[in-house]
């Protein structure tokens, strides 16, 4: 008798680290959820992540890499469900193509320095920033 195997679904956001000249980082607030967190989301289909990327961070953001994005790594999101991954880049070339305009998913966007985070910055992506900045350990989990 052949075992029967349930499917398995595994789906891939992408977040980016946005730097500006002067070392601050941008953080989104978004509507639907606490906190404040990098820009990005979802890869849809047929879609490759270099793709996705620059498209969330036009549409969330309005800004545009210039050069190409370099991928920090892979983290496990299974705190929000059990098969979703994050691809983390770090952008450091880009222009603003557009100026920022709050909107249904996104309140607001803002750069800020390392050491002045808002203090509603979520745990995830102070995590993040210690492990690109402060030489944390780095970890398989979001």
């Amino acid at each position: 008798m052949k075992e029967k195997r349930e499917a398995h679904i595994v789906t891939l956001g992408v977040q980016a680290v946005v730097l500006a000249p002067n070392g601050h980082v941008l953080l989104i607030e978004h509507r639907y959820r606490p906190g404040w967190h990098f820009p990005g989301g979802g890869v849809e289909h047929a879609e490759t992540v270099d793709v996705a990327l620059a498209r969330e961070l036009e549409e969330e953001t309005g800004i545009r890499p210039t050069s190409e994005p370099k991928l920090v790594g892979f983290y496990a999101h299974f705190d929000e469900f059990p098969g979703d991954h994050i691809a983390l880049y770090r952008v450091v070339d880009w222009v603003q193509a557009r100026p920022f305009k709050p909107g249904l998913e996104i309140a607001n966007c803002a750069f800020f320095a390392l050491n002045a985070l808002p203090t509603s910055t979520t745990r995830a992506t102070r995590a993040r920033l210690d492990e690109l900045f402060h030489h944390a350990p780095l970890s398989a989990h979001w």
